[in-house]
Parts: C-alpha cells; structure tokens; sequence
C-alpha cells in the first residue's frame, strides 16, 4: 500500500490536474460560441450559391457541362480529403473522422481504385499514415492561419483543381465532421468533383418570388458555371472547416467536462482512501503506546 505522503502527492497531482482540465473546459466554450457562429453564418451563403449552381447545372448538360460538373467520365481515381482538428483532447472527434476516411479509403482500394490523400489537420494525417502513408500528397496545418477564410482555402482548392486538370483524379471526396449540436457532430462524406447537387439544401433555401418570370443569365450559363464552380470548392471547404472548428471545441468541451468530473470522483476516493490508512495509522500507534504503558 502506498505510504501517506504518495497518496498526499496523488491527489495534490490530481487537483492540479482538474484545475487544468476545467480551465480548458472554460476555453472550449468561450470559443465554441464564436465558432458556432461562423458555422451558422456560412451555411446560407454556401446554401444559396449551391441553389445557385443547380439552376445553372439544370441548363446545361451533356458536351457543354464544364467538367467540374460533368466530371470526366470515370471513377477510377479518387482524391479523398480529410479534415480534422490540429490538436487533440476533444474525446473520439477527429478518431470519428480518421476512422470514416479509413473506411472509405480501405473500401475504394479494395474495388481496384488509385486513391490519393490530403489532409487538413495534423490529427488526421498522424492516424492515416499509419496505413495510407504513401497516399498522402500533402498535409495543411490549421495553426498556419490565425482565422478560417478562404485565403487560407484557395492554395487547397487550387491544388485539388490542378490534380483535376492534369487528368490525376476523377473523384474528389471531403471527409469532414458536421456540426448538429454541442453533443452531435456526425462524420459526413460530400463530394466536391464532379460537383454535388444537393437537393435537400436547395429545398430548404428561401426561393424568390418570380411571379412566373424565368431566370435570364448575362453571359451564358456555361460561362458563368465556369466561374463559379472553382469558387464553389474553395467555399464548400471553407465551410465544412468551419463546421469542424465548431464540432471541435463542442468535443473539447465535452471531454474536459467530463475529464473535471472523473477527477472529481478521483479526488473523493483517494481522499477517503488517506483518511483510511491516516486513522489506521493512528489506531495503531494508540495500541503500541497502551501496550507499552500496561508493560510498564
């Protein structure tokens, strides 16, 4: 059994670290807040251009698509990217997302399928290198940027087009962790090439009263797809970050909550644990002094 003055450090050890983990536990949610923020505030303009592209995409079809809608034809080759989080301590959330990508990527390579990787976040690149090392192409560190924007997206959205356009990949798939709740954020799979029309969004966007009148484009629906669809990607990746940032301190916040109280528990038990050894201490050297005074 430990002796007093362990058990005294153990728990002084423990109490130092409940201070820390409800310090970042405060910092989390100080954080959370202006996260959730940015989430929410991002989705309708991603929504509405998302609307935006169908009403376009509903035009044009066949030879004429541009091919990041179209796409090439072909799904032999795929470019998975995977965003997590930089840090950890936010309980399974990046664990969710490396292990969706995981699953996803173990599946394409099993149908015969080339997959490249790019991960946004060093958690995720540090869980799939261990299996994929050889597929990763490039990783982005979120520390590099003081705030999410899309100056920060376009160098990613740039190299993911310049892998389209040399003819390397024909599916480009972002892995990343949708924000629902504090305590809800779902792994969520979107493909960005060829682009995803999401019809539930779309639905869900506030329409325009036209009273019957039509949409008329200056220039032509190509040639504004053309222009919008790269700008797309770098928005849809600028948002699923931001999604993830929220996701993120959400966890963080969960985790050290419950870290503070599992230290709590700690703290009650070995307390009760010293008082117990303490007493025995006590009681047995009450009998050793009352054994000597009687043997005198």
């Amino acid at each position: 059994m430990a002796s007093l003055k362990e058990m005294r450090s153990r728990i002084s050890s423990v109490k130092a670290t409940q201070k820390i983990t409800k310090a970042m536990q405060m910092v989390a949610a100080a954080k959370l807040r202006r996260a959730q923020d940015a989430a929410m505030s991002a989705r309708p303009y991603a929504t509405r251009m998302a609307s935006v592209i169908a009403n376009l995409a509903s035009s044009v079809s066949g030879p004429s698509a541009p091919p990041l809608l179209a796409g090439t034809g072909a799904d032999k080759k795929h470019l998975v990217v995977v965003a997590t989080a930089d840090r950890g301590l936010a309980g399974g959330f990046n664990s969710g997302i490396a292990r969706a990508a995981r699953d996803r990527i173990g599946a394409l390579l099993a149908d015969g399928n080339d997959v490249k990787i790019i991960c946004i976040g060093r958690k995720g690149r540090d869980q799939l290198r261990r299996l994929y090392g050889p597929q990763i192409l490039e990783t982005y560190e979120l520390s590099a940027a003081k705030t999410l924007t899309l100056e920060f997206v376009q160098p990613i959205a740039k190299q993911i087009l310049d892998l389209f356009e040399a003819g390397e990949v024909d599916v480009v798939t972002l892995v990343f962790s949708r924000f629902r709740s504090v305590i809800s954020q779902v792994p969520t799979f979107h493909r960005l090439i060829p682009a995803e029309i999401d019809a539930e969004a779309i639905k869900g966007a506030a329409q325009p009263d036209l009273k019957g009148a039509v949409y008329s484009y200056e220039p032509d629906e190509q040639s504004i797809l053309e222009a919008l669809l790269p700008r797309n990607l770098a928005v849809q990746i600028l948002s699923a970050l931001l999604e993830n940032q929220a996701g993120f301190y959400a966890a963080q916040m969960s985790a050290m909550d419950n870290a503070t109280r599992n230290a709590g528990d700690m703290i009650a038990s070995l307390t009760l644990q010293y008082n117990r050894s303490r007493q025995a201490q006590i009681t047995k050297e009450l009998i050793e002094i009352i054994s000597g005074a009687e043997a005198l």
